[in-house]
């Protein structure tokens, strides 16, 4: 999904340079992620589960629009940390749990 993000944006940017267009492509894309990851979340016993994986869903979005305007700094800082979200972050939710 980054890369599609990606591809969606440079196309904007390569066809209307830096107009209002581009900034409605950038929404849509934003808008866009946010209905998927939507569809990620579901309500199950009264709980709902799959939050984060709408979280990185959305995340991925962002990581792609950052590439497309080759803001590499903030791509990799958002690798890093939601890298360590996923991989940690079921460990701090048991510990906070019990």
């Amino acid at each position: 999904m980054s890369i599609a993000c990606c591809a969606f944006m440079l196309v904007a940017m390569d066809v209307y340079q830096g107009s209002d267009a581009e900034a409605r492509v950038m929404y849509g894309v934003i808008t866009g992620m946010g209905f998927i990851g939507g569809g990620a979340i579901v309500k199950e016993s009264g709980r709902a589960m799959g939050t984060a994986n709408a979280a990185g869903i959305w995340l991925t979005g962002a990581i792609g629009l950052s590439v497309a305007y080759r803001r590499y700094e903030i791509a990799i800082v958002l690798s890093l940390i939601g890298f360590l979200i996923f991989q940690f972050g079921s460990y701090l939710k048991r510990r906070h749990e019990s």
